[in-house]
This record gives structure tokens, sequence and C-alpha cells, in this order.
């Protein structure tokens, strides 16, 4: 009789699965991500990539000596 409602629990039981999936890969690929973006924006601005020790570490190597000034 309430199949509606049961249909719409359904609906956001998937979309919690895929959420919840959404930011593990996030988390766990994050750093690898920031570092594609990093390297991409090293060489729009024409600056040498740097790679981190670990994922996500990657840097311009303009980027220091901005920071210390």
């Amino acid at each position: 009789m309430n199949r509606r409602g049961q249909a719409l629990v359904e609906y956001i039981l998937i979309i919690a699965l895929i959420s919840v999936i959404a930011i593990a890969l996030v988390n766990y690929f994050g750093g690898y991500l920031k570092d594609a973006i990093t390297k991409t924006s090293c060489s729009l601005v024409d600056e040498e990539y740097v790679k981190g020790e670990k994922p996500g570490e990657g840097y311009c190597k303009g980027d220091e000596e901005e920071a210390q000034s």
C-alpha cells in the first residue's frame, strides 16, 4: 500500500552509499589529484614543479621564495 515511501527510502540509501564511496575515493586519491592540479598550474605560470615526499606535497619552485617574503 505504501510503495512510494519504500522507493523513496531506497533511493536515499543508494544516494548515501554513492556519496560515501565518492568521499572515500577523494580522501584516498586526494593527494594525487592535488599534485596533478599543482603540476598543471606550474606549467601555466612557467615555473618548475617539485615533487614532494608524499602525495599532495608537491609545489611550484617559485612558491617558497614568495612564502618567505
